[in-house]
């Protein structure tokens, strides 16, 4: 089994889950932490908490664990969900 944790930051925990189920995930549970399994992979979306940037900016934070059955299903469900949560700023 294979294990990654990381953190998204400005990104709604709503997006974050739909991501997953584009990704062929289905829902398993309505509250944190949010399961979405898939094939050969899950996705926990753990917490979300509000970090303060400066007096007036403030984002997300959200802690997501992947877990696959080997480490080649956990680097292709992270290289495609980083794919979707990629922000382009200009």
């Amino acid at each position: 089994m294979a294990v990654l944790d990381l953190e998204f930051r400005g990104i709604r925990v709503e997006h974050l889950g739909m991501y997953f189920e584009e990704l062929g995930g289905k829902s398993v549970t309505k509250s944190f932490p949010y399961i979405y399994e898939g094939k050969g992979w899950s996705g926990h979306i753990l917490t979300e908490e509000e970090l303060t940037i400066t007096s007036t900016f403030k984002v997300n934070a959200v802690q997501i664990k992947f877990i696959a059955e080997d480490e080649n299903t956990l680097q292709e469900l992270v290289k495609n969900y980083r794919v979707k949560t990629r922000r382009i700023g200009g």
